[in-house]
């Protein structure tokens, strides 16, 4: 396999399986196979149909591969524990059911770390108690995923989660056995929190699995830190912009991938809020052919 480009429903506003601003599900497959992938994400668990009888004929329909599926709920909170064991639980089976490879895992937005978001040295941290409990949780969904499922899982940093500054990234990273859980690597959120994605991915190159693309308008990120925004108004005033057009050096993220071998599926999220006068599909078309132009071919 050589290196494959898919794309994600988020790339269509699809943040959450119940908003009532969503497209539908059989339009994203539809726009996701006209603008030229092969491959797309399973979106918040229940946005797509979880009957594989009905999910995988649409797939097939539209020539595309289910590539993984992400776990974004609150793995800070001991309370949603319940919530997040259901969204493990049932991602997983989606995504074995149309033999997909990759589980995500994202702590999502705290009350407790949206004003910092992209202010690393403000930001509240955990104390040693809390924080073995929290990395006690995202090593259990990833044991299931691998083990009971057989799933490829990684971790996603994200802004305005407990995983969002390189610090406890690496921490993470360390205190957790890399058999059972690996790196899924958004440049775009890299850089949000204020680092460097190349040079990350230098470090880590050798634990990353899996890709998510996205770029960052540098002027908008620092204007949304400046006023601490939340991060789905962020979305929604652009900072997620088009790849080649933001501050993410995509050329030198190819070379890393292809010096250390990358085999697979890299993901483009561009989250958008699709209310707004946006037009994923045609964004979906110009992130596909800008890639192509710096080298990302895989036919």
């Amino acid at each position: 396999m050589t290196i494959r480009i898919g794309n994600a429903p988020c790339s269509w506003g699809v943040e959450f399986s119940d908003d009532p601003r969503n497209p539908t599900w059989q339009s994203v497959l539809k726009d996701c196979a006209e603008a030229g992938y092969k491959g797309i994400e399973l979106g918040p668990v229940g946005f797509m149909p979880e009957n594989p009888d009905i999910l995988g004929p649409a797939l097939q329909e539209h020539d595309l591969t289910l590539i993984g599926g992400v776990v974004f709920r609150p793995f800070h909170d001991a309370q949603g524990w319940e919530d997040v064991l259901d969204g493990t639980h049932r991602t997983c089976k989606a995504l074995t059911a149309h033999g997909a490879e990759h589980l995500v895992l994202i702590d999502s937005i705290s009350p407790r770390r949206a004003p910092t978001a992209g202010r690393a040295a403000e930001a509240e941290q955990m104390d040693q108690v809390e924080w073995a409990a929290f990395k006690d949780r995202i090593a259990t969904c990833a044991k299931i995923g691998n083990q009971e499922y057989g799933l490829t899982v990684s971790i996603h940093a994200h802004a305005a989660g407990f995983i969002d500054f390189e610090p406890e990234l690496e921490r993470l990273l360390d205190e957790v056995d890399p058999q059972i859980l690996k790196i899924c690597f958004d440049t775009g959120h890299h850089s949000y929190a204020g680092y460097d994605p190349v040079a990350f991915m230098r470090r880590h190159g050798d634990r990353i699995s899996y890709m998510h693309f996205k770029d960052i308008d540098p002027a908008v990120k620092a204007d949304v830190i400046a006023k601490r925004t939340g991060f789905y108004d962020a979305c929604g005033q652009g900072i997620f912009c088009n790849l080649g057009e933001g501050d993410v050096d995509f050329p030198s993220v190819r070379q890393i991938l292809v010096e250390a071998g990358f085999q697979g599926w890299c993901t483009i999220e561009q989250d958008c809020d699709p209310t707004l006068d946006v037009k994923p599909i045609d964004d979906a078309k110009i992130n596909r052919a800008y890639l192509r132009s710096i080298g990302f071919n895989e036919e």
